[in-house]
């Protein structure tokens, strides 16, 4: 297994998914799409991982490089290879495969519960996610645009502030509009300036623990 990672801007790197991937022994590289870096011999990787950045995925002119991921999601999914996109990652995999993603009527900044869908109680990798034996599970979010679900796709999460949350489509990839590879460091690098910062530190401190250890046996079930 070789893991391909996309960055599509500097600060929001793969943080618990790299700790993983060291770990277990499993090589991977990272592209930094931002710095110019181009993709190169896709086919070398079997895993595309897609992180997340605070521009649109409607801004492809601004962003050519955005244009790229598009067409290795549908390269990726033909091949039957594996796919996780989050955040941006997750917007970019909604419109390589024909759905919208628009503008929310609200930000999502910080710990929320999410609400997994039927589907996504059942399904075995997705559900290793969530907290053990409940529909609710928190988890941290960093977003402002939202998705429709892709045609085929299946719904595996909502909020309440965001009715998609994540989805699957086929079996093997994956797509979440939260942030599940963030790092403690991270979420108070990225939100310092927050006007809600301070409850934001209180809460990380209460979840952060749990919610890697959640990210760990997702990640454990995903890269097998």
């Amino acid at each position: 297994m070789s893991v391909l990672i996309c960055k599509n801007i500097k600060t929001e790197g793969p943080g618990t998914i790299e700790d993983y991937l060291i770990k277990n022994n499993i090589p991977y590289t990272i592209i930094e799409l931002a710095s110019g870096e181009k993709i190169l011999n896709p086919d070398n990787f079997n895993t595309l991982i897609m992180m997340g950045g605070p521009m649109s995925v409607n801004e492809d002119e601004i962003y050519p490089y955005i244009k790229d991921e598009e067409k290795l999601v549908r390269d990726f999914i033909s091949k039957g290879k594996k796919i996780l996109g989050i955040c941006l990652g997750a917007q970019i995999m909604a419109k390589a495969l024909g759905a919208k993603v628009y503008k929310g009527h609200k930000e999502e900044i910080g710990w929320y519960a999410i609400s997994a869908t039927e589907d996504g109680l059942r399904d075995a990798v997705f559900s290793s996610l969530l907290t053990h034996n409940s529909k609710l599970s928190t988890v941290f979010h960093w977003h402002g645009e939202t998705f429709d679900i892709p045609e085929g796709a299946v719904s595996l999460a909502s909020s309440a502030l965001y009715p998609n949350q994540a989805f699957r489509h086929g079996y093997k990839a994956y797509a979440f509009q939260f942030h599940i590879e963030v790092r403690k460091e991270m979420i108070l690098e990225w939100l310092k300036d927050d006007q809600d910062f301070k409850q934001i530190e209180r809460e990380t401190e209460t979840f952060f623990e749990e919610y890697r250890s959640r990210a760990e046996k997702f990640y454990k079930i995903f890269f097998s």
